[in-house]
């Protein structure tokens, strides 16, 4: 990290979680802090509205600009599969520690509009997950899911007449970056909308909200450094083979440090192929892992939406079933590799969870959301972005051999 480069990269957390602290001191001390709900609402209702043009753009712009439709296919292919195996397994580990371990201990007189999750056919759960009958329907919050399947179509239709060529592909190119602009303006409220929303949280629900978000924090921390000490070393020795796991332990700590100091998972590409270099795995294979993996890997965000969502039931009184926690853990995979390569992806897939799980609920649960993941962040963004490194003795398994290591240790 640089010099001067802590302020630059946490500063703003900071910021946030001292909004979030006092609010919660506030709310603690003072009745009257529900009076302060508006302050927060203003917050959530700015984001609300600008997450729909900015979903439908993002994905549209980025399907339409690739410059091209040919990859490395054998390469691609597993490592596409390798991010979604390896984000279900952190998944459902992390959906094991909440049943051991519950990250809301309390209950909260919530008002509930209608049944949280509530259970739908088959069928219906599809139709209703990704499509809706009339296109203005697809123009609201309450319908990511559909909205998302309209933007890949619609950007690989962009992509059909010409891509990056056409006029339609720079113009949504043009409008994500004004929106994600906009995104940027209204973020700098976020530690007073916080601050206002806390402080009528815990007003409201009572300080021993206070006492689930440090017990959820504890787990989620604590968790994340126990699933890149044993599952990491498990990964690279399928890999690699014999001698992987110490290998790989010797050079993890430096795309480590870097995802976790500057909560980027770009910042540590070059950090992640310096490594991949060293450990001898072919140039091809960093070259299309290492920035997949920056923008698919999310190994880390997917055990923060399952521990969100479990954090969310438990506040609204409703059991993590078993049917809640295999869709929860569908949804975690799938959003977290798929919004995470799209600018402000992490407050859209919050939004896709909640959607899904609380929507007579927004209000309440997506600033929720939100703040645990940005809490998260640092940890979530260092098993990411680490998990790159080691995907890739993965990947070199499947295109150069079992041997390939052992190949590179003789020379």
């Amino acid at each position: 990290m640089k010099k001067g480069g802590f302020l630059k990269n946490y500063g703003f957390l900071i910021c946030m979680l001292l909004g979030i602290v006092a609010g919660c001191v506030v709310g603690a001390l003072w009745d009257g802090a529900k009076a302060l709900e508006p302050i927060g609402t203003v917050f959530v209702n700015l984001m609300f509205c600008v997450v729909v043009p900015m979903v439908f753009c993002s994905i549209s712009s980025a399907i339409a600009n690739m410059k091209s439709a040919k990859r490395a296919g054998k390469i691609m292919g597993v490592t596409v599969a390798t991010f979604l195996i390896t984000a279900a397994i952190a998944a459902v580990i992390m959906y094991v520690v909440v049943l051991l371990i519950p990250p809301v201990t309390g209950t909260y007189d919530v008002v509930v509009e209608g049944e949280i999750g509530q259970t739908l056919g088959l069928s219906d759960m599809i139709i209703n997950f990704f499509t809706k009958p009339d296109f203005t329907e697809l123009w609201s919050r309450k319908a990511i899911l559909p909205l998302i399947v309209a933007a890949i179509l619609f950007g690989f239709g962009v992509q059909m007449a010409g891509g990056p060529k056409t006029k339609t592909a720079q113009l949504l190119e043009d409008v994500t970056n004004c929106i994600m602009k906009t995104v940027k303006i209204i973020t700098y409220y976020a530690p007073i909308g916080f601050f206002g929303f806390f402080a009528y949280l815990v007003a409201s629900y009572g300080p021993e909200l206070i006492g689930d978000y440090s017990r959820t924090l504890i787990i989620y921390y604590v968790l994340s450094f126990v699933y890149m000490f044993i599952s990491f070393p498990i990964y690279a020795r399928f890999g690699g083979g014999k001698g992987a796991a110490k290998l790989m332990f010797s050079k993890l700590f430096r795309p480590a440090a870097v995802s976790f100091g500057t909560c980027s998972s770009v910042a540590t590409i070059p950090t992640n192929m310096e490594v991949a270099e060293e450990t001898g795995i072919s140039k091809d294979v960093t070259n299309i892992v290492v920035p997949m993996g920056a923008t698919m890997h999310m190994d880390g965000s997917a055990m923060s939406a399952i521990i969100k969502v479990a954090f969310l039931f438990g506040m609204f009184g409703q059991d993590f079933t078993t049917g809640r926690a295999i869709l929860a853990i569908i949804v975690a995979v799938f959003s977290s590799v798929a919004m995470s390569g799209i600018p402000g992806g992490g407050g859209t897939g919050e939004l896709v969870l909640c959607t899904i799980f609380f929507p007579d609920h927004l209000a309440v649960a997506y600033p929720i959301a939100l703040a645990l993941g940005n809490l998260v962040d640092p940890p979530a963004t260092m098993v990411n972005s680490a998990g790159d490194y080691v995907v890739s003795y993965i990947v070199s398994r499947f295109v150069d051999g079992k041997d390939w290591l052992q190949k590179q240790l003789k020379k």
